[in-house]
């Protein structure tokens, strides 16, 4: 009888293990590379009050609801998401380049929609990471 427990006891907390291992796994952060070129691309639009109150419009228009209001990842739609909207505060985002950021928001990728077509204006876009750079 006690052997049994043991190894129900024992083979219970392998289960466990195993998912959680799985599960920190899958929540490591996808690679999302981006052309140099593209990485080297400079913001040509200043950032003023102006460009900053532009790229904050769009923000509540096309972003908020998946990054949230500060950029925290917290949108009303993030629980919806597969993948994590992430935090635009944390130095991870803030030290990549205008044109990774620009690239990024441009293409898209699995749950993030291209803005290409939506935000179809380059000095918007660039308004866009103008205003990004706003939430530290």
């Amino acid at each position: 009888m006690k052997t049994k427990g043991i190894i129900t006891i024992l083979a219970t907390g392998f289960i466990v293990a195993s998912f959680t291992l799985n599960v920190n796994t899958s929540d490591q952060k996808k690679p999302w590379p981006v052309p140099a070129a593209a990485k080297a691309k400079k913001n040509e639009v200043p950032s003023n009050a102006e460009s900053i109150k532009a790229g904050k419009s769009l923000w509540n228009t096309h972003c908020k609801s998946c990054h949230g209001a500060k950029g925290l990842g917290d949108g009303t739609k993030a629980s919806q998401l597969k993948t994590d909207p992430g935090d635009f505060t944390k130095p991870d985002l803030q030290s990549q380049t205008d044109g990774e950021i620009f690239y990024r928001l441009s293409e898209g990728r699995d749950d993030m929609p291209s803005f290409k077509k939506k935000i179809p204006d380059e000095e918007d876009r660039w308004s866009l990471v103008n205003f990004i750079r706003t939430l530290k």
